[in-house]
């Protein structure tokens, strides 16, 4: 038997259960979990509001790191005792589990779990959002909101290496910080400063990066250059815009919708060498992932609620 973070109907929250320890089907490898990254899907999942939630039951947590104990049928890589993370979709937030072999990436020796766990849906969205979907460039500015969350900082660090202008708007002198320190060239208090007027000063926007919606999505649109690209990644705040397609049309702005998961189902591939390049940059010191919150098992509503409450900055990562 293992200990699992589980949702076991749609009416009830997510509770430690014991489980049977599962078994590797073909194609599947079994992990001895090391650590779980937390992301905004878990919150909706949870509660049953997530555009691609399981039926119940099921285990909580998109993404791992672990070692291979087992292997599926027909599962030549990765190996037994090989070091791993994957986005599996479930199937995090227990002592072990069962994912896809094909969709493993090996970790380097040097990463730590804790890391490695929280890398791949934060790093891999704002990856393949700036670069395949909003094809960003050196000499533009790209705008972040919600900076200092998980998938925020990513972007913040994603944009300056590509070479772009970043500012960041966060809440509170403490995620203003944070952003700072993950390279924003200019940072931007949602809650005290005037978000249009003050992208405005700085030049305006060519690039938005927006995982929150809401009132910030109206103000950055405004603030926007033309032929500006608006990325879509979520709604955090719970308020999922209307577009004024006036505004979009006079100043030739593009609002692109980005779902990092969706390449699973249409371009796996795309997902994969996106990751597969984020590894690379980071071996080479060209990212520094921030995780503000390292939590047992034992403890995972606790982490869901850091989540939910904003009280987190960058990832969240829960360890058996």
């Amino acid at each position: 038997m293992i200990t699992a973070f589980q949702v076991q109907t749609p009416q009830t929250a997510p509770k430690l259960v014991q489980i049977a320890a599962p078994t590797p089907k073909k194609g599947q490898v079994l992990l001895k979990i090391e650590a779980c990254g937390l992301n905004f899907a878990d919150l909706l999942m949870a509660k049953g509001t997530y555009q691609d939630t399981p039926e119940p039951p099921f285990t909580l947590g998109l993404e791992v790191c672990g070692t291979v104990l087992e292997v599926g049928e027909g599962v030549t890589h990765p190996e037994i005792g090989a070091r791993v993370a994957v986005f599996g979709g479930q199937g995090g937030l227990a002592e072990q589990g069962v994912f896809p072999a094909d969709l493993c990436l090996p970790v380097p020796d040097k990463m730590p779990a804790e890391v490695a766990a929280g890398f791949m849906v934060a790093y891999g969205t704002s990856h393949l959002a700036l670069t395949r979907r909003a094809h960003l460039r050196a000499d533009e500015t790209l705008l972040v909101l919600g900076a200092a969350g998980g998938v925020g900082l990513t972007a913040i660090e994603v944009g300056k290496a590509l070479g772009a202008t970043v500012i960041a708007v966060a809440r509170g002198a403490d995620k203003l910080a944070v952003a700072k320190a993950a390279g924003a060239d200019h940072v931007l208090d949602s809650d005290n400063d005037d978000i249009l007027a003050a992208v405005k000063a700085l030049g305006g926007a060519d690039v938005v990066y927006d995982p929150v919606g809401g009132d910030l999505f109206k103000a950055a649109l405004r603030a926007c250059n033309r032929e500006a690209r608006v990325l879509t990644i979520g709604f955090a705040s719970g308020d999922v815009p209307q577009i004024p397609a006036n505004i979009i049309l006079v100043k030739n702005i593009s609002v692109i919708g980005f779902y990092w998961g969706g390449y699973l189902k249409f371009n796996q591939a795309a997902l994969l060498d996106s990751l597969a390049e984020l590894m690379t940059w980071w071996a080479d010191g060209r990212l520094k992932p921030h995780v503000s919150h390292i939590v047992p098992l034992a403890q995972a509503q606790d982490a869901l609620d850091l989540l939910e409450k904003r009280k987190s900055t960058g990832k969240v990562v829960v360890t058996p």
